[in-house]
Order: C-alpha cells, then sequence, then structure tokens
C-alpha cells in the first residue's frame, strides 16, 4: 500500500503497560458483584485477564452474565463501570509505565509527519490517565483519542469494530488507509473486522508472561486475525511499517 495516512494505536498493554494493574482493580469489584448475586465463583487478575484481555468493564460485565447466567440492572451496570473507571484511573496514576521503547518511536513518527491518533476500547479518561503518566499525550491531539466506552452511543468494546470505523470517519480516512498496532486478540480482531491492517505487537507478553505465551499470540494474531506482521520489540516499528507500506 502507499504511504500510511494515519497511524492508529491501541493503548492498553500497546502504549503503555496497564493491563495487569487494571484487572487487579476489576477483580476485586467483579467478586462483591458476582457475591451480591449468589453466585460462588471468584476472580483473580490473572484469571480476569485469561477471559477478558482487551475489553473493556462494560464488556466484561456482559461476558460475566452470558457466563454465569445472570442479569445486571442497566443502572447497576452503571455504577460498577463508574465505580471501576476510578478505581483503574487512581491506580494507573500512580504506576502505569510505557511498553518498552513506545517513546523513542513517537518520537520518529513524528518528526516523520505521519498523524497519530489513539484508539482504546477502555474509558477516555483511563485512557489519557495512563498516556499522561507516561508523558506521551503531547504526541496526540486530545480530540483524536477515541474510546469504545466514551466516544460511541450507545458504548461498545473490542472485538466490535465500531470504535475503529468511527474513528476513520472522524479522521477523513478510510481503513485501509491506515494501520493500527493492537496486542489482544479482541483489539485485533476489532481492527479485522473494520478492515485495517494490523500490526500484532507480543513483546508485552515476553515481559509479562514468558516466551511461550509470546510465540502463543503471535501465531494466534496471524492466523485468526490476520497480522499483516508481528512486532516483537517497539525498536522494530519502522521496518514493521515499512512492511505495510511495500
Amino acid at each position: 500500500m502507499p504511504k500510511v495516512k494515519y497511524v492508529l494505536l491501541d493503548c492498553d498493554n500497546t502504549l503503555v503497560q496497564s493491563e495487569h494493574l487494571a484487572f487487579e482493580a476489576c477483580a476485586d469489584l467483579t467478586n462483591e458483584l458476582l457475591k451480591k448475586h449468589g453466585l460462588p465463583e471468584r476472580y483473580t487478575a490473572e484469571s480476569l485477564l485469561e477471559d477478558f484481555v482487551g475489553q473493556n468493564f462494560r464488556g466484561m460485565l456482559t461476558g460475566l452474565q452470558k457466563k454465569h447466567n445472570f442479569t445486571l440492572k442497566p443502572e447497576e451496570m452503571d455504577d460498577y463501570v463508574q465505580r471501576e473507571l476510578g478505581a483503574v484511573t487512581a491506580k494507573l496514576s500512580q504506576k502505569c509505565v510505557e511498553c518498552p521503547g513506545v517513546t523513542t518511536e513517537l518520537e520518529k513518527l513524528k518528526e516523520q509527519g505521519y498523524p497519530m491518533a489513539v484508539v482504546s476500547t477502555s474509558a477516555k479518561p483511563r485512557v489519557v490517565a495512563s498516556m499522561d503518566k507516561v508523558n506521551i499525550s503531547h504526541f496526540f491531539n486530545p480530540e483524536h483519542v477515541y474510546s469504545a466506552a466514551t466516544s460511541l452511543n450507545p458504548p461498545s468494546s473490542k472485538p466490535d469494530p465500531a470504535i475503529y470505523l468511527y474513528a476513520c470517519k472522524e479522521l477523513g480516512v478510510k481503513p485501509e488507509e491506515t494501520v493500527t498496532v493492537e496486542d489482544s486478540k479482541s483489539g485485533a480482531t476489532a481492527a479485522m473486522r473494520a478492515g485495517i491492517p494490523l500490526i500484532a505487537y507480543v513483546g508485552i507478553y515476553g515481559i509479562e508472561e514468558g516466551k511461550e505465551k509470546m510465540e502463543q499470540m503471535a501465531k494466534t494474531l496471524t492466523e485468526e486475525t490476520k497480522a499483516k506482521v508481528v512486532m516483537y520489540d517497539w525498536k522494530d516499528f519502522q521496518a514493521c511499517l515499512k512492511k505495510i507500506e511495500e
């Protein structure tokens, strides 16, 4: 394809190391909710990550209802979503760090004149808090930070491609004229469904879970979500982008 017109970037575990921190906060609320509804199951941050990585809390609650056969009233759903947002945002504001090499690569993209936008499944306040903590917010126009949980009405969650399609429409580009970077299967599926060329970032799995998981995700994202190229380290981003543009 010719030169990419917009570089779209997932946030959680792509730009910033946030998923484990977020799911620590989610686990307490999830277990409180299950207990309230008389259900015996309990989750740790790790087991929630295994089942729901890449989804926002609203999407997670929808999945929990299906899996455990219970129903949340809309106002109860909204209350838990707001409580989760507050807890996660506070934790990320204190402890979040960037995925290694991100700032250097964003500097290069800025120098090369590539416009950039963030397209996340998470609530925008959480995304902004993470980006502020690691000092990368200045690379992005605040209006070009898109959230499936906040920007859309009604809210959505990846793997629904709605947030990608919305971002492309707002930015005035066709999906096939962009590229995105995703780490999770749900995020990569959203990109695939939107028709956006995908760079699969699996280095985060090597950092957090080890080489075996990293290679497993490289295979999954290539075979199941049609990633054009796999990126093991952010220092390889320029080479990956070149492959997309060839």
